[in-house]
């Protein structure tokens, strides 16, 4: 039970982070047109290849 705990929460964490930095671009966010976290995690998502303009 502990170990199936323990993927669960590093596999949700995981895919909350692919979000923020891979997908999150202000205009589909879901925080609406709020593009704070995107700049937040800007250069991140450039020094991992991600595009965003």
């Amino acid at each position: 039970m502990s170990l199936a705990l323990w993927l669960t929460g590093t596999m949700v964490l995981a895919v909350m982070a692919y979000y923020f930095l891979g997908y999150d671009q202000g205009a589909v966010s879901v925080f609406g047109s709020d593009t704070h976290v995107h700049e937040f995690v800007h250069d991140a998502r450039h020094f991992l290849g991600f595009p965003c303009h």
